[in-house]
């Protein structure tokens, strides 16, 4: 079996070689050389954008039977160019700590934290205002490895957690509500999160007329994608106190431009894309890949298969 490897990741390639099937490791040339040369390689491990020329990439590898994504999101990869290969992603490696991450934002938004911390004495001592996630509902679109990791810890908080599917299905989780509808989910979550792939059916839908629908004062949580949300239509939203709060871990572009009115919004918690951000990532993150190399070797069913036509 021959991979192709285009992130040279430490250690990897002898990694791979101990594993045995007669596996041979490559390292993938500078984007420079990619016109000039034909690999031959089985498998291609890469990450969303190749390293900047992804199209040149796919054409030089002769001879691909499948390809691996160093990631959770393909929107940026060019479907049209896998052919016959399969494709899969490391899906669900960064679960657990996006799950935290929205979390995190949802116990600051209700803890109304940092505003709380004090440096100086404050008007008064005991008293305060604070919310709490018991009893609140968390809504989630998309019912994914992070959506799952996101709704488990709700209902350790005594959320009621409700999801939104592309069609019905039994709910995995219990205490799960699964709804097929988006205007449901909209009108009923105090903390809306984000969970989905980007796709063409996806793009834009936090629009305007959503955002309209939402329970007054909700709280929206984007891990996802920034183009699910219609950046304009959310400035005048939390404006207006339509919404009370959007915690983003994903903006377009990025990286944000200085001076951009989304970094001083009174109403935005903004981080620099990095909610996936945990120890040992580059291990959870190749993880996956292992065990498909593996399963590639033995004719075994691999995991985090992307549908092509479906885009995720």
């Amino acid at each position: 079996m021959r991979i192709a490897l285009q992130p040279n990741i430490p250690g990897l390639a002898e990694q791979l070689q101990g594993l045995g099937h007669g596996i041979k490791t490559l390292i993938v040339p500078s984007d420079a050389c990619l016109a000039q040369q034909s690999l031959a390689a089985d498998v291609l491990l890469c990450t969303a954008t190749g390293g900047g020329d992804l199209p040149s990439l796919l054409s030089s590898c002769q001879g691909l039977r499948w390809i691996h994504v160093l990631g959770t999101g393909i929107d940026n990869f060019p479907l049209s160019m896998v052919g016959d290969a399969v494709l899969t992603c490391s899906r669900g490696a960064t679960a657990t700590p996006m799950a935290e991450w929205v979390l995190a934002m949802m116990l600051c938004h209700e803890k109304q934290l940092p505003a709380r911390w004090i440096s100086e004495p404050p008007e008064t001592w005991y008293m305060a205002d604070l919310g709490c996630l018991e009893r609140k509902t968390l809504g989630l679109v998309g019912l994914g490895a992070i959506g799952e990791a996101v709704a488990r810890r709700a209902l350790a908080f005594d959320m009621q957690v409700v999801a939104k599917v592309r069609s019905y299905r039994e709910s995995p989780l219990p205490g799960v509500q699964l709804v097929e509808g988006l205007t449901e989910l909209l009108q009923t979550a105090d903390h809306l999160v984000l969970a989905l792939p980007s796709t063409p059916a996806s793009r834009g839908l936090i629009d305007a007329r959503a955002l309209a629908r939402m329970k007054p004062g909700a709280h929206l949580i984007n891990v996802s994608r920034a183009t699910l949300v219609d950046q304009d239509a959310l400035r005048v939203a939390l404006d207006s106190g339509q919404l009370a709060r959007a915690s983003l871990d994903v903006v377009d572009p990025e990286p944000l431009p200085a001076g951009h009115w989304i970094y001083t919004h009174p109403k935005i918690r903004l981080s620099a894309h990095i909610s996936w951000s945990g120890p040992d990532m580059a291990q959870r993150l190749l993880a996956p890949f292992i065990a498909n190399v593996l399963a590639f070797a033995r004719g075994e069913p691999m995991q985090g298969l992307v549908d092509t036509k479906a885009g995720y």
